[in-house]
């Protein structure tokens, strides 16, 4: 079969969740027995969001292969299973900077560069990238933005004409809009929709699919209207209404048929609706989980999607624990000694979080020391790790001023420090460790143990700084093992206290590894052994 292409579009309002309906859609398509694969396209001229504010995009996921990506690509993984790499996630930026490269190699042969056809020939060509490399069935792309958006248009030029090569078999365009609830006059209001859908039309993209959003149920006689004006079937308007949690909207979208319409309408005869068998395994347990479990989330970013893989890798350990995990955050420039024993009251374990710079990085280590000598479970991942590190050396090593070169350049005792090779490469992308690295787990540790004791384990890293093996033997003899080693490099990537009921930091992100069906074994142990301790 032709690889066929889904365009995923939205109108009337951002963050309507056009990232979760692919996903959705791309499980449902992988139950039919379908090789999927799906892509996010960004109009922000930013080159990858890795140098971006977690304010302003949320967390910056990163691929198995080292790229930094918008953070739906997470959910498509976590849904799907799939492995996506730098080829699933395009910005403006990087488009617009290889048409620049080409022009300055002389591609062109000296030819005026334009939107159309050159910008427009480039988002095409990274469209069907993935499915050159490699078959796929189907190909899912998220545009990011919303219709209407001067940066989305050379993206929406781009399908249409894509969509024109292609033909009406191979191509279809689901648009995703908002159907707002007036309370004051007890309406739902459709006019955003239409206009919405007038706009794509006006760009020449008819669209086939209609997905609603809404807080609440859509009667048959709105989606016909919608339908009606909008120049769709009535079964292809499909309602997306809040729920109770992301897992559950595939279930929605299948119990509408959504998928099969899809199918359907590229000639493809759907078949016998697949059962979802581990899928709806896993929401019954997350509803039969009645015991509440509290976790504080140790940062500087008081923003849900600033630690969004975080929050969703505990909600998974949590579902397989019988568990309900509840995350609350807590401020870390807020924390101080006088506090930190009210501020942790009540909360069965602790992740000290990652991100970069000086600020909050203090209540951080206070954090991590009252865990460590009140056999609080605590979770370091990356700078949270290094904070470990850092309390470590000043409270039980002896070591006055120890720190991160990164916070303190001219500090006494670099625990943590930057690779020397590193040193003098000043583009901030070029410093960063990024993608999956080998890590050696020493037998006998809790660590081993909670991998399955698997030796050799694979995990993805964003960060700059390293601990410093000078200072291996004193931590080692004072109790925090270095139980995990980059078997090439001899980096640290896993302190523990063997000692401690679970305190262990990873200079790795494993939040990015954790998936709905197969859920991180680290969040699995560390929630497993808070749920103990809490009884």
């Amino acid at each position: 079969m032709d690889t066929k292409y889904i365009f995923i579009t939205g109108g009337v309002t951002s963050s309507l969740g056009k990232g979760i309906i692919s996903a959705s859609l791309g499980k449902l398509l992988q139950a039919r027995g379908y090789k999927i694969t799906i892509q996010k396209f960004d109009p922000y001229i930013n080159i990858d969001p890795g140098t971006l504010n977690p304010y302003e995009h949320g967390e910056c996921y990163v691929t198995a292969d080292g790229m930094e990506t918008d953070l739906d690509l997470g959910h498509y993984e976590r849904f799907t299973g799939i492995e996506t790499t730098r080829d699933n996630s395009v910005t403006t930026g990087r488009i617009y900077l290889s048409v620049i490269e080409k022009e300055r190699h002389g591609d062109y042969l000296g030819k005026t560069i334009q939107v159309v056809p050159h910008i427009t020939d480039e988002i095409k060509h990274r469209i069907r990238l993935n499915a050159s490399k490699e078959h796929f069935d189907f190909v899912i792309t998220e545009i990011g933005g919303t219709i209407g958006d001067i940066e989305s248009q050379p993206f929406l030029e781009a399908i249409r004409q894509l969509r024109w090569e292609l033909g009406p078999q191979n191509s279809i365009n689901v648009h995703l809009t908002l159907v707002p609830y007036l309370a004051a006059a007890g309406e739902l209001k459709t006019k955003p929709t239409q206009t919405s859908v007038k706009q794509l039309q006006g760009l020449g993209i008819q669209p086939e699919v209609l997905v609603l959003r809404t807080e609440h149920p859509l009667s048959d006689e709105l989606r016909s209207k919608v339908a009606h004006f909008c120049n769709v079937d009535t079964a292809a308007v499909i309602q997306s209404q809040d729920l109770s949690s992301i897992y559950e909207v595939p279930v929605n979208m299948q119990n509408q048929g959504f998928d099969e319409v899809i199918l359907t309408k590229m000639g493809i005869t759907p078949g016998e609706r697949p059962a979802l068998g581990p899928w709806r395994e896993y929401l019954e347990r997350r509803k039969n989980a009645t015991k509440t479990i509290t976790i504080g989330l140790v940062g500087k970013y008081d923003l849900q999607d600033a630690y969004k893989s975080i929050l969703e890798s505990l909600a998974h350990a949590g579902v397989y624990n019988d568990r309900k995990v509840k995350a609350l955050f807590v401020n870390s420039e807020h924390i101080t000694r006088k506090n930190i024993a009210d501020t942790l009251k009540g909360m069965a374990g602790i992740v000290i979080c990652p991100g970069f710079g000086q600020r909050g990085i203090e209540g951080k280590i206070i954090a991590a020391e009252y865990a460590r000598e009140h056999n609080l479970p605590a979770f370091g991942i990356c700078l949270g790790m290094q904070m470990m590190v850092i309390e470590f050396a000043r409270h039980v090593l002896g070591l006055d001023g120890a720190d991160s070169i990164e916070m303190n350049p001219t500090t006494p005792h670099n625990v943590i420090d930057i690779m020397e090779e590193q040193k003098n490469i000043t583009n901030l992308g070029g410093t960063m460790r990024l993608g999956a690295y080998d890590c050696q787990i020493k037998p006998d540790t809790r660590t081993y143990n909670a991998y399955g004791k698997k030796e050799l384990i694979k995990e993805r890293h964003r960060h700059r700084y390293e601990f410093n093996n000078k200072y291996l033997a004193d931590f080692e003899t004072a109790g925090m093992k270095c139980v995990g080693t980059n078997p090439g490099s001899g980096l640290v990537e896993i302190v523990e206290i063997t000692s401690h009921p679970w305190y262990i930091g990873t200079q790795f992100h494993p939040e990015y590894s954790s998936t709905v069906l197969h859920p991180h074994p680290l969040f699995m142990d560390f929630i497993k052994t808070c749920a103990e301790l809490q009884k």
